[in-house]
């Protein structure tokens, strides 16, 4: 079959059609597969197709639609949504199609195929490790071929490779460990942020704690993630097991450390920032990508209504932890870089920057000990990541969605700008990284 050819034979479902899908509908309807097909909701069924007519995406009823005339299907779902969906549309799978999901939890995805799709249907699932509003080109997509013949495979490939994104061969439990070790503790590390600021109704972009490089990217990823969707991270901390073992302990770190703060305990204290730094920054990852960060690079997409030369030393408490938290579990960041999502690379991008930066490193250890002017906010930083890590650890999903959102409202007004200016700074930081 030419390639002419089968971009006009070959139809491709996605079931669901939220960011993600909209986003891999587009793709690839630029790259010019004639056939895509999606479905969303029942009750939404009219509104896409109106949205979407004359676009050359053809909006189905359901999923029993879709199935039944796609060759190759993404399910586009919530994680905690897989397995009712695919029960639902799995069994009117066509005959010798090839299916893929494109959730956040592989185990439970995997499980859900193997359990209700025809044994005739190939499993070749896919992730892209990035959000809906992020240039898919050079970012990670995971490739999990689950059962799948060589056929299938390559033509997913084919599909795929209109993302221009750089593939990763993974199973779906070491796709699961990556995310646990990655995503999850990075997400509650920022939700924790912008808990603690709503709680002291501030807003960090008015203080002079909170002005510089590493603040911009501390604001601007909190920000970034509070203008997502809710379930997105939640499905990710609290459908993973491994997840809960990673967030606990950040928590925990959080905690620890800060105890050794206000005791004033500077050389326990000294040495375990020291010890933790020296393990992860050590010379076992110099064969790997520094992220290399820099203050000029940062200072372009600053929120920040204050002079930068007002700056106020930070003991920087969320990246101190982070750091304890890696090295207490044994993980090396560095190891992921793999498949690194955009928030991920900035945090441990601004973490290296802290720690192979001996003044800036002192500097933060000599505020966490001595400075009262921040104690308020490290006090309330080290509550909100006990109380995320007890919602994760509880899987309450309503108190997350409670928390998620209530913070979310409270800086609604910088929301989209904050999203904006991340996109362009993780575009920048992976321009950057391709040059080295």
């Amino acid at each position: 079959m030419s390639e002419l050819n089968e971009k006009d034979i070959i139809n491709i479902g996605i079931i669901g059609f939220g960011d993600m899908g909209r986003l891999y509908a587009r793709k690839f309807n630029e790259a010019g597969w004639k056939n895509i097909n999606v479905c969303d909701l029942p009750e939404k069924y009219e509104t896409l197709k109106e949205e979407f007519k004359n676009t050359g995406i053809n909006v189905l009823r359901d999923g029993h639609q879709v199935s039944r005339i796609s060759d190759v299907i993404f399910y586009s779902v919530e994680a905690k949504n897989i397995d009712s969906v695919v029960k639902e549309y799995g069994p009117s799978t066509k005959y010798r199609a090839v299916v893929g999901g494109q959730t956040s939890i592989k185990e439970y995805e995997i499980r859900a195929f193997e359990k209700y799709l025809p044994p005739d249907v190939d499993i070749l699932s896919c992730h892209s490790m990035h959000g809906p509003t992020v240039t898919t080109k050079g970012q990670p997509l995971v490739i999990i071929r689950q059962r799948c013949n060589d056929e299938h495979y390559d033509l997913v490939n084919r599909i795929l490779d209109c993302l221009q994104s750089q593939k990763v061969m993974l199973t779906y439990l070491e796709h699961d460990q990556t995310t646990a070790d990655t995503q999850a503790v990075t997400h509650v590390a920022f939700l924790s942020m912008g808990r603690a600021w709503r709680e002291q109704k501030q807003f960090p972009w008015e203080s002079p704690k909170y002005t510089g490089g590493i603040e911009n990217v501390k604001l601007l990823l909190t920000l970034r993630i509070y203008n997502n969707k809710w379930h997105v991270y939640a499905g990710l901390a609290m459908m993973n097991p491994s997840a809960m073992r990673q967030v606990h302990q950040f928590s925990k770190s959080v905690n620890e450390l800060f105890k050794l703060m206000i005791q004033e305990k500077r050389e326990e204290f000294v040495k375990r920032i020291k010890t933790a730094g020296e393990q992860v920054f050590s010379e076992r990852n110099h064969q790997h990508r520094r992220i290399l960060l820099e203050d000029d690079i940062l200072d372009q997409f600053s929120l920040s209504i204050i002079p930068k030369d007002q700056r106020k030393p930070n003991s920087h408490l969320s990246l101190l932890a982070m750091v304890d938290c890696w090295h207490r579990l044994d993980i090396n960041p560095y190891d992921h870089m793999i498949c690194e999502t955009p928030i991920f690379r900035l945090l441990l991008g601004i973490a290296e920057y802290l720690f192979r930066n001996n003044d800036l490193l002192d500097e933060a250890i000599e505020a966490a000990l001595t400075d009262k002017y921040i104690r308020a906010d490290d006090l309330e930083y080290c509550l909100s990541a006990t109380i995320w890590d007890n919602i994760i650890r509880h899987k309450d999903m309503e108190h997350y969605r409670m928390q998620f959102e209530e913070v979310s409202e409270f800086f609604k007004e910088r929301l989209s700008e904050a999203s904006k200016a991340s996109s362009l700074l993780i575009a920048k930081i992976s321009e950057n990284i391709k040059k080295i």
